[in-house]
């Protein structure tokens, strides 16, 4: 049997739900998908998010991923990819983020340790914020917010329509801004992005 037969065979398993196959993908796989990652990310650990990512998203959707030439690495490296660019914008938008902190002049241990709380405490509210919303509607505002995506680029990722992602990001933005209360400038950035259509 040719080693393209051989994994044609072993991705029919893998997509009847075989966890043996699929760890046997894994195995041939992973190396190349990891140095794509690699190429697209500065640090190791986010190439082995993307990677994990990846071999995630094809076991989730193995019941339509079709082979190219018998394989299933050009599927991942494709989708690999895109995770990885995602993770780049997302980061970038997080370093935005954090640079628009408020930063005085002088700073004094007692200032770092005070902002330093304030963060922690308003990271910890802004986690429990999310965790009382939908699913759905927490992970349109990531996908927005974060990851760059558009709502309309957003909402098929949820399973929702465009005008009802819209609709759901708007009434989910409102919900934090309540459980939050008064808004500091960085948590009105996190709610207005992803206005884009």
């Amino acid at each position: 049997m040719s080693e393209k037969n051989d994994e044609t065979e072993i991705w029919e398993r893998a997509r009847a739900d075989s966890g043996e196959a699929f760890a046997d993908l894994f195995r041939r796989h992973r190396d190349a998908v990891f140095r794509r990652a690699s190429a697209l990310v500065d640090r190791a650990h986010d190439a082995e998010d993307a990677t994990a990512v990846a071999f995630f998203e094809l076991w989730r959707k193995r019941k339509s991923v079709l082979l190219v030439d018998g394989t299933v690495l050009p599927w991942l490296l494709v989708t690999v990819g895109n995770t990885a660019r995602n993770q780049r914008r997302g980061g970038v938008r997080y370093r935005r983020l954090l640079a628009a902190l408020p930063r005085s002049e002088a700073r004094d241990a007692e200032h770092e340790a005070v902002t330093s709380m304030e963060t922690e405490i308003l990271g910890i509210r802004l986690r429990e914020a999310l965790s009382g919303l939908d699913p759905k509607d927490a992970a349109l505002l990531t996908l927005t917010a974060l990851d760059g995506l558009t709502v309309a680029d957003a909402a098929p990722l949820v399973g929702l329509k465009a005008g009802a992602a819209r609709t759901r990001l708007m009434r989910a933005r409102r919900r934090l801004q309540q459980d939050l209360g008064p808004k500091p400038s960085h948590v009105t950035w996190f709610l207005s992005e992803g206005e884009r259509a």
